[in-house]
């Protein structure tokens, strides 16, 4: 029998993309769970005036149709949920049978999400860099830690990964493979990137996952066959695919139009499933299915 390894699990990320509206991100739990069947629904939380300066915040939205604010830092609030709000998140994801998680923008956005003890906290790739926000949740937080590496060096990474090393926490830390762009074109997901980091860091960490913007999802088919053969070859554990979610690619705002709709997503979590299934050797040379078609159809030499 071939082995028979642990399920990918497939991140829905919601992000921004609940317009600010708390029962809007509560039914987004719900199709994500239950419609889509997906393993995570994951937001974001961000200190707005903690993470930007004040020119940024009080700059414009650099694209006027998508803002919800005046200014930037506007914008930013009006899209941002509380820490009892996210407390009301997680216990949505809870009666809905999902996971809950959050990617922390700044060190009171970590502190806070760390607070709700989550089973995952996601670092983006904007802020993988930020080490004193990293070294609090090392410290201070016993879950799993997820980090994109969009738009970072190789040299940044290699510094990533030995941080949590020295903080005795690589073991409990996922790094994804990540195209920083909304949409993201094909050419540019560079998915044998998910080879490098697992040949480079798979047995240095506990897994690789892939975190994509691109349309459609026939790519995250192809991610996982990348992480599925190195995993084979012994080269790490690949584990997590993450894709922004929404009701609705056409409403306003800026991950929108690099989300999946319901059917999309569900589409992408019966698929990876399916293949996943799929990308297996032959546990004997003639399999029970094919002994029946065997009998009444192969031609055979009569000695």
């Amino acid at each position: 029998m071939h082995e028979q390894l642990e399920p990918v699990k497939i991140i829905a990320e919601i992000g921004c993309n609940h317009k600010g509206d708390l029962e809007l991100a509560k039914e987004l739990i719900r199709v994500a769970a239950h419609v889509c069947k997906a393993d995570v629904a994951k937001f974001q939380k961000r200190h707005n005036k903690e993470l930007l300066s004040e020119e940024q915040y009080y700059a414009p939205h650099p694209v006027t149709e998508n803002s919800y604010g005046e200014t930037y830092g506007d914008h930013r609030e009006f899209l941002e949920f509380s820490a009892a709000q996210h407390a009301e998140l997680l216990k949505c994801c809870k009666e809905n049978g999902i996971l809950y998680s959050t990617s922390v923008w700044d060190l009171t956005s970590a502190q806070e999400i760390a607070a709700l003890n989550p089973t995952l906290i996601k670092i983006p790739s904007a802020t993988n860099q930020h080490f004193e926000l990293q070294e609090f949740l090392c410290k201070n937080y016993n879950g799993e830690i997820h980090v994109s590496t969009g738009m970072s060096t190789g040299d940044e990474i290699q510094d990533l990964v030995r941080f949590y090393e020295k903080m005795g926490r690589a073991k409990d830390l996922v790094i994804y493979s990540c195209t920083s762009g909304y949409p993201v074109e094909f050419r540019d997901l560079c998915l044998m990137e998910i080879d490098n980091l697992m040949n480079k860091f798979g047995e240095r960490v506990k897994s690789i996952g892939f975190s994509g913007h691109h349309l459609g999802i026939a790519a995250d088919v192809g991610a996982l066959a990348v992480g599925r053969l190195n995993q084979k070859k012994g080269v790490g554990k690949f584990t997590h695919i993450e894709r922004h979610f929404t009701l609705d690619r056409t409403w306003k705002g800026t991950d929108h139009a690099a989300s999946l709709e319901p059917d999309g997503l569900r589409r992408l979590c019966r698929d990876i499933r399916n293949v996943d299934l799929a990308l297996s050797e032959k546990s004997t040379d003639i399999l029970p299915v094919e002994a029946v078609q065997r009998e009444k159809l192969k031609w055979t030499v009569i000695s």
